[in-house]
């Protein structure tokens, strides 16, 4: 038989039951608005029914609250992770491609490409009319050197461009290497609370918030299996809880990886700042494979733009070996203006790196090329082997980054000057100091600070990474002539002085370069900004269209997982006044039952 006030044991259990309820409501209202927070429910069963050997045989005894969970579906957690990396990308990327794309605007509000050379080449037409007087030279040769300076700011604008990003880089991989600890701290933690038989909800919370975070850096795999007794027979309360980007183990339960930014030792591309890093684990020393085909999030945007090359990188074939040189035949880059590779570097066949100190071009009479690099040390017996197998300098990389608009650049100011310069060689000068004309446009070393000397672009059967030739010209140190500039009388018109000052045909050589001389991409000087606007808006415009429907998916998948681990204030507002109701009851119960038993002790002496 059941004790006289078990009646008031089982209306307790309600009042219990119910004030935990209440307790778990009030809890969910006061973090309404706390990100990441899920859900939590007081979970109540039935409590185990008593025999009380009666006809009847058991009882109930009431309700017990057996846990508070959250409400979570790891479903839509998974498909928010997968967008969230695709939308870190895009995004990342568009904030990028925007800046780039401003360096080549030009309109009204800006005295851009266009405008520039216009100036240019209507000032040089000016000068036709009267080509022995020094102040239209001096125009159109002040009108050159704003060219020049173009070029020369882009350049910068877009070092600094490379430079943050690199810098990004950094502080990113930096902050994947905190959010790996917390998230270990965090798993150690957790099995602590849930060994114990309690529910570490507001642990896995920001758990959860950490892994929002950190895929959409990098493409992040979650896996958590319970752990089981020795022989598999029961459920400990702790759990291995494996965390994985690009598919490469960062966490696992309470250890985690670290990855490390290195320093590169050589460039691979001729217009790459100094400094760059390359990412690699701090256990292994391997690369990270930032360039792998799944690889997606933010930290692949910054990689893109710091490094695309649109896959126009040095690729070529090893024919042969001999000593410490290496010969490379049907080479990607078979003309001096399309050369990017850096003056020192690493070249790879196989996977094997050879670190090169120099090297030459040379071109035979149909014009192909064959590259010869010097390598720091002797290549080995089994480089033999390779023979046959493509070589290349730096990693394909399917992205217009800077470097990409650096080699676009480069490769119309190479051609250009070349032209340019090939006509005014012919010329001679109004000078007495210099009677036969050089190079106009040339290119300052940045170490010795002197401008090289040119010659003639036929001339170039043999090139060398250490000789003045035209592969030493960039964007960044593209410049005109000091004599020219400080002499305007050192500019030719004609190739015959002595037919009169005011002799004009090689400015009528020139002026065909603005438009009808096939420079760059199939098309004249002016040909150049619609091709480069052409290739960044485009990109540009792909960035933003699919950040634009990775934000929609985003906020799709986002109103999904709020429908069911958010808190919804009507829902709980409800929720507290039927725990309310249901707790009311329960203690008009204990009175219902005080007032039994009073009835009970003291009217019938029992």
């Amino acid at each position: 038989m059941p004790s006289t006030f078990f009646g008031l044991t089982i209306a307790g259990s309600g009042l219990n039951a119910f004030q935990a309820a209440v307790n778990t409501t009030a809890n969910n209202i006061a973090n309404v608005q706390t990100k990441g927070y899920s859900r939590q429910v007081a979970n109540r069963v039935q409590s185990e029914s008593l025999r009380v050997y009666a006809r009847y045989g058991t009882t109930g005894s009431g309700v017990t609250t057996t846990s508070i969970t959250q409400i979570r579906d790891s479903y839509y957690d998974v498909k928010y992770w997968e967008n969230n990396a695709s939308l870190g990308l895009y995004e990342k990327k568009l904030y990028y491609m925007q800046q780039i794309e401003d360096y080549f605007i030009d309109d009204n509000s800006t005295k851009g490409f266009t405008t520039i050379l216009n100036a240019m080449f209507n000032n040089l037409d000016y000068l036709s009319d009267a080509p022995g007087d020094m102040d239209r030279r001096k125009t159109f040769i002040s009108s050159c050197q704003n060219l020049a300076n173009y070029f020369n700011s882009v350049s910068i604008g877009l070092e600094r461009i490379q430079t943050d990003a690199n810098l990004e880089v950094l502080s990113t991989v930096n902050n994947i290497n905190a959010i790996a600890e917390k998230i270990a701290l965090l798993n150690n933690q957790i099995n602590i609370v849930e060994m114990q038989g309690g529910y570490a909800n507001e642990l896995r919370d920001q758990r959860a918030l950490l892994i929002d975070e950190l895929s959409g850096i990098v493409p992040t795999e979650v896996k958590e299996t319970q752990v089981l007794n020795t022989n598999d027979e029961y459920y400990v309360g702790c759990t291995e809880y494996v965390v994985k980007i690009n598919g490469q183990t960062l966490v696992n339960t309470r250890e985690y990886r670290t990855l490390e930014c290195q320093t590169r030792e050589y460039k691979i591309n001729q217009s790459d700042i100094d400094g760059i890093y390359d990412i690699k684990w701090s256990d292994t020393g391997n690369d990270f494979s930032v360039n792998s085909e799944y690889m997606a999030g933010s930290l692949k945007a910054l990689i893109d733009i710091r490094d695309g090359n649109n896959e126009e990188n040095f690729k070529g074939t090893l024919d042969a070996v001999s000593g410490k040189k290496l010969v490379i035949k049907n080479p990607s880059q078979s003309t001096v203006e399309e050369m990017t590779i850096p003056e020192e570097g690493v070249i790879t066949i196989q996977s094997k790196k050879f670190e090169y100190t120099s090297f030459e071009v040379e071109f035979d009479a149909d014009g192909n090329a064959t590259y010869t690099f010097e390598l720091k040390e002797e290549p080995g017996a089994g480089a033999a082997a390779l023979c046959g197998y493509e070589a290349s300098v730096g990693t394909s990389i399917n992205c217009m980054g800077v470097p990409y608009y650096f080699a676009q650049m480069n490769q119309f100011l190479r051609a250009f000057a070349a032209k340019f310069n090939d006509i005014e060689m012919d010329g001679e000068t109004l000078s007495e100091v210099q009677k036969k004309m050089g190079a106009f446009f040339v290119a300052r070393d940045k170490v010795s600070g002197e401008q090289g000397e040119l010659q003639k672009s036929d001339t170039y059967n043999k090139i060398t990474s250490s000789m003045s030739s035209y592969y030493k010209m960039t964007a960044a140190n593209f410049e005109v002539s000091d004599a020219s500039v400080k002499d305007a009388s050192i500019f030719a018109t004609t190739t015959q002085v002595v037919q009169g000052v005011d002799k004009a045909e090689l400015i009528d050589l020139l002026l065909p370069l603005k438009e009808d001389v096939k420079l760059y991409r199939g098309s004249g000087s002016s040909g150049f900004l619609q091709c480069m606007l052409a290739d960044v808006t485009v990109d540009a415009q792909e960035a933003k269209l699919f950040y634009d429907n990775h934000h929609n998916i985003s906020l799709t998948i986002t109103n999904q997982r709020l429908s069911i681990s958010g808190v919804d204030e009507d829902e709980e507002a409800l929720d507290l006044v039927k725990f309310q109701n249901a707790y009311n009851l329960a203690s008009k119960m204990i009175s219902t039952m005080a007032e039994m038993y009073d009835q009970l002790i003291l009217n019938t002496a029992v």
